[in-house]
């Protein structure tokens, strides 16, 4: 949990986040789903997560240099190209897809309400994102939710 506010509170404020929270964010997340599932379900969820991102990427950067004209990087950070990555070790496949559209909807939310106080145009889509699998994580913790490893 500290490791997401760490990233939501730097991504936020400077638009900049250390690059070693994010193998921690993974490692944590990876023992986190590993310790609760099969050691063969989690390779299999982590390379179908995997795909899932890589795909999303793929998409992000054709979007970027043929219908905006630009290049990826100028698009996408590549702090949120490292979270994606680190995300892909959270949880099982159908549980990640649907915690991750719905990360990208809470984060356009957001964003949104939150755009009329900021002076930046840039969203930090890796400290939403943050926000967002954080609060999924003490939800789980608190007992609000029990499945988002069974899914």
């Amino acid at each position: 949990m500290t490791l997401f506010l760490l990233v939501f509170y730097q991504d936020y404020r400077e638009r900049q986040v250390y690059w070693f929270l994010f193998p921690l964010i993974a490692l944590s997340c990876g023992l986190l789903f590993y310790n609760q599932t099969l050691p063969e379900l989690f390779i299999v969820s982590v390379l179908l997560n995997g795909v899932f991102i890589g795909l999303l990427l793929l998409a992000a950067f054709c979007y970027s240099r043929l219908v905006l004209n630009i290049k990826f990087n100028e698009a996408f950070g590549l702090g949120d190209t490292l979270l994606f990555i680190s995300l892909i070790f959270s949880f099982s496949t159908i549980s990640f897809i649907v915690l991750f559209v719905f990360a990208l909807v809470f984060s356009l939310i957001i964003h949104l309400i939150l755009k009329s106080y900021s002076a930046t145009t840039t969203v930090p889509l890796a400290g939403y994102l943050s926000l967002f699998f954080g609060v999924s994580y003490v939800a789980l913790w608190s007992g609000l939710t029990n499945t988002l490893y069974a899914i």
